[in-house]
């Protein structure tokens, strides 16, 4: 048989073998097949006999194949056994005598293959099949090491041992077995073995001792760091870690690395205690017990920096994150001390901020020399929740840089042990990571394992062994090391930051450490884990551990130490003086984004015009309403629309999908970016949209119109996302963020659906200007209407949003030329439900048009998209008109005779449409007046005020669909009520 031919067949086999592998090493039992002469069948017969040799039981595919390429490029290069049994099973012995002691000398052939004489056949010699399955042994040790060897890695400074949560043990009874059920004896030990190209513990060296294998697998897999890759199904990546872990010594540091490290953990160490001697009483969510976080974090910021990364943004929850914000963002102490002196903020603002409120600051790297901006996110007690927001705006960053690849701007995840665990959101936010409209394209993630979660027990807060399983999901490297030891902790924090930069993946830190005091300085964890934090009481601190190693080791002298610790405690001293001088504290400084140049370039009590021209509206109306260019085959359906769409064109006419496309492209023209998201957008839940045509016969091929409208055009990005609301409305809310002229919009698949984003909106869209002097632009589009779909998945839930809008209704509001926008000004986010195509193109635009930004609700129509009623005239879009907060009744007669009116009806969105169908048919027309409210926050007082004057002798109605206690009416009611008194008619009742 020809050697390809052999190749082939051998590969087959391999592939049996591994198919059975799965992460251990079974058995292979192939039935014995006849031969025939065919080349398919003789390759197959091969695979077959190879696959049957009973050497090969219990071996590993992958070490088979590499002896097997070595054999061919040079047979003197493996041991002569294999040598042996290549020849005879490329000769075509039969099924198990292919393996047989090898002849002194194989005569070749004239064809180059070798010729097996008679006496190959014998019975295969003793010796040489244990030397195989010694070789072989060896191999399995080295993978076992690999797969499982973190679960002996020690990695609790504690040592109490709760990492692993199998409570009966079986698990190290098995894994014993996995490792140490070969037949070797010590006086195996001294014995020389070959090294598989799989691992990188040799070196230069391609043969050690079993004693040392075993030596440098023990120190490489079960020391201070446990390192999980074995579950990545891609090879390069395995070995890339491999080789970071397992080459001798790539782990020691220079006497000027330690010298770093000891002076950013003696930084670490000696804020939180200077912290606690001035502010003994007060909450601050210290870092005691995992002080290496700052070295660790640094480390990442200086490789990340020199391999290109010039932005980093990070999330964080409480722990530690003072301390970040001075040592790590070196973010002035004078403004973090006043934060503990009860300063009330002299601009925006409210309280318990120190450790939720984020910064923005560029500063130049000491180790590359580069100019590096870092930011940390606000983040509310909800932990996990400020995950995608960073997510999002990290991604937003790298789309206004260009960065397509993620080079310049990274980002940087803190979690705790118990979040990391129980939230949510953290896996949804990992399955954000590798989509094309959502990846940041690699996060590193470090957990903060306090081995506890505020009093909670991992044996009773998790059920998997490891709180970091988690990133399995993603094939994400985790990294477990012991926090106690600072240089094993930089060590994986450089493969980290080399890892993201590499492969543009996540990966994941488990910093396995301790928390020193309660959940917070003033409370007492003895209460519910007396012995953990017994044995805390007599942990020594890391510093003064790594300090001795280096003594020790006469790296550093006591002196040295002496003068580190006192250089940086004159530091903290001079600037608590200084504190003492601030009479101000500026909310302002704590921003994670500013938006330099936005504000105060504009009056904030106008608007810029949301008209636009009819050259351009009917430009965008074409190209949106035009078939692709070319042989792009579209959908029948869509030819049907697109037709539909251009007569309503040409006859100067919108409906909800057009008026969407006017306002979006009217804005790409004047070099606004627009991004919607969402579930099924570019189609649209109810099928009105269609921003992505689909070619019909050909996969992956689009095309987009609204990316084809000018050619200097800002770009469009429509993308259909996970099936997640609440990692992808954090995502969007992020990336709204990051540049204040850019539309960004997220849009529920039904407008229920945004109950699992409440988080979201209640900790960061509703609040986040009072709470984190952050302004959002973000739109909600909530499709909403009871239209059968039952009492769960009808509504939108405007109840809660308007419950949550801080709209006063006691007073009634004095009122100006500016009163709209000085409303809009001061309200914290704005709520509409528009009933015309006209009202939603303005308030779209007009979102861009404000000299500010406030989050915008709207509750989209599902009905009305279609409704032959539901239209709007280009007249009502052109240069001049506007957003209509308020549409009045302007029926004829009612405008001719309104002291005829008998009920004044106010409502707002579908259920217009249904009353005015219903006063026609009760020949109503000129007694009942319908208003509409399109913007019910703020409320429209002064409109409403000369709606109620129209008509005298009208009681008022407010109609709506949604059950009274529901829908608008509670919110409603009050602020009609406050007109009424204002008008001295406080006798009139709201029906």
């Amino acid at each position: 048989m020809h050697r390809a031919a052999f190749s082939a067949s051998f590969k087959t086999a391999n592939r049996l073998l591994r198919s059975l592998e799965s992460g251990q090493f079974g058995f292979l039992v192939v039935r014995r097949q006849p031969t025939s002469t065919t080349p398919a069948s003789a390759a197959a017969a091969i695979a077959t006999r190879v696959a049957q040799e009973p050497f090969l039981n219990g071996s590993s595919s992958v070490y088979v194949e590499e002896m097997y390429n070595a054999w061919v490029k040079d047979p003197s290069s493996v041991h002569k056994s294999w040598d042996a049994f290549f020849r005879n099973a490329s000769a075509d012995a039969e099924p198990g005598l292919a393996h047989q002691r090898p002849p002194t000398l194989f005569p070749f052939s004239a064809g180059g293959l070798p010729s097996v004489p008679a006496s190959a056949a014998g019975l295969a010699s003793v010796d040489s099949h244990r030397d195989i399955d010694d070789h072989l042994s060896v191999q399995a040790i080295i993978r076992s090491y690999q797969i499982r060897g973190h679960y002996f890695a020690k990695l609790d400074p504690l040592n109490i041992n709760v990492t692993n949560l199998d409570r009966d043990g079986a698990w190290l009874k098995v894994y014993n077995l996995g490792i140490y059920s070969f037949s070797f004896k010590e006086k195996d030990m001294d014995r020389l073995f070959k090294l598989p190209n799989t691992t990188f513990i040799g070196g230069g060296e391609t043969v050690l001792s079993l004693r040392e294998i075993l030596k440098r697998l023990e120190s490489t897999y079960c020391g201070h760091i446990g390192v999980e890759y074995m579950f990545i199904n891609n090879l390069e990546q395995c070995q890339w870690i491999r080789e970071k872990f397992e080459t001798p010594t790539i782990m020691d540091l220079s006497v000027e690395k330690k010298k770093t490290l000891l002076a950013r953990m003696t930084r670490s160490h000696k804020f939180e205690e200077f912290l606690a001697k001035k502010w003994s009483s007060e909450k601050r969510f210290g870092l005691e017990g995992c002080e290496v976080l700052i070295p660790a974090m640094k480390e990442i910021i200086d490789n990340s920096s020199e391999l290109g990364t010039e932005s980093i943004v990070m999330g964080m929850p409480h722990r530690g994150r003072l301390n970040v914000l001075a040592n790590v963002c070196r973010k002035p102490l004078e403004q973090i001390f006043a934060q503990f002196n009860s300063l009330e903020p002299a601009d925006e603002g409210s309280g318990d901020v120190k450790y939720h409120l984020g910064m923005s600051h560029e500063r130049l790297n000491r180790k590359t020399n580069k100019t590096i901006k870092l930011a940390v996110v606000a983040n509310p007690s909800h932990l996990e929740a400020v995950d995608p927001v960073v997510q999002g705006k990290t991604r937003a960053e790298q789309f206004y840089r260009g960065d397509t690849q993620g080079r310049k701007v990274m980002s940087l995840l803190l979690h705790g042990d118990a979040a990391f665990a129980g939230q949510g959101i953290v896996y949804e936010t990992f399955h954000l990571s590798d989509l094309p409209d959502y990846s940041t394209h690699g996060t590193i993630h470090i957990v903060v394992n306090n081995q506890i979660g505020f009093t909670t027990d991992p044996r009773v807060a998790r059920s998997s062994p490891y709180c970091t399983d988690v990133a399995r999901v993603v094939n994400a490297p985790i990294f477990h090391v012991n926090a106690d030891d600072p240089e094993a902790v930089v060590h994986v924090c450089k493969v980290a930051a080399e890892w993201r930069a590499k492969f543009g993946k996540d990966c994941v830190i488990d910093l396995v450490c301790y928390r020193r005091n309660g959940h917070n300085e003033i409370d007492e964890p003895m209460f519910t884990q007396p012995l953990m934090y017994t044995k805390i009481k007599k942990q020594l601190p890391t510093l003064h551990k790594y300090a001795q190693k280096l003594i020790a080791e006469k790296t550093v002298t006591e002196e040295y130490v002496s003068q580190l610790n006192e250089k940086y405690e004159n530091i903290l001293v001079e600037a608590y003086k200084n504190t003492e001088k601030e009479v101000k504290m500026y909310n302002r400084d704590w921003l994670d984004s500013p938006w330099s140049g936005f504000f105060g370039t504009r009056s904030e009590i106008k608007c810029d015009p949301t008209g636009v021209s009819e050259e351009v509206l009917s430009h965008i109306g074409n190209a949106f309403s035009t078939p692709p260019p070319g042989n792009f085959k579209i959908h029948g359906g869509i030819k049907r629309i697109l037709n539909s769409r251009l007569d309503m064109v040409n006859n100067r006419t919108i409906d909800w999908a057009l008026a969407e496309a006017l306002a979006f492209g009217s804005l790409l023209k004047e070099g606004i970016h627009v991004r919607l998201s969402g579930q099924d957008v570019e189609r649209g839940t109810f099928s009105h949209r269609h921003h992505v045509l689909h070619h019909q016969t050909m996969d992956k091929t689009t095309y987009r119109p609204l990316c084809h409208l000018y050619p200097d055009q800002a770009p469009y990005t429509v993308c259909n996302s996970s099936l997640s609301e609440y990692g992808v409305l954090g995502f969007e809310l992020g990336f709204s963020m990051t540049n204040p002229n850019a539309l960004v919009i997220w849009e529920a698949q039904f407008g229920d659906f945004f109950n699992t984003a409440q988080c979201i909106i209640d900790q960061f869209i509703s609040s986040g200007q009072a709470k984190w002097v952050r302004q959002s632009g973000l739109t909600l589009l909530l499709p909403h209407g009871m239209e059968g779909m039952g009492p769960e998945h009808s509504s939108g839930r405007p109840e809660r949003f308007l419950e949550l809008c801080n709209a006063p209704h006691d007073e009634f509001p004095t009122i100006d030329e500016y009163f709209p926008l000085k409303q809009l000004h001061d309200i914290n986010q704005i709520v509409a439900n528009c009933s015309t195509p006209a009202n939603m193109f303005h308030i779209l635009r007009r979102q861009i048009a404000l000299p500010f930004r406030k989050p915008l609700i709207v509750f989209t129509p599902k009905s009305l998209l279609r409704h032959p009623s539901c239209k709007s005239s280009f007249d009502e879009l052109l240069p001049g008109t506007e957003f209509r907060r308020l549409l009045p009744d302007e029926g004829e007669q009612i405008k001719a005779r309104p002291e005829a009116v008998k009920r004044q009806i106010f409502c707002t969105g579908k259920v217009y449409y249904e009353l005015i169908k219903e006063r026609n048919a009760r020949g109503l027309d000129d007694q009942v007046a319908i208003t509409r409210i399109e913007q019910l926050c703020p409320f429209p007082f002064d409109l409403v005020r000369d709606e109620l004057l129209k008509y005298p002798n009208a009681d008022v109605m407010w109609s709506q669909e949604e059950h009274k206690n529901q829908g608008w009416f509670n919110f409603v009611l009050p602020n009609l009520q406050c007109v009424l008194k204002h008008l001295n008619k406080e006798d009139m009742r709201v029906l």
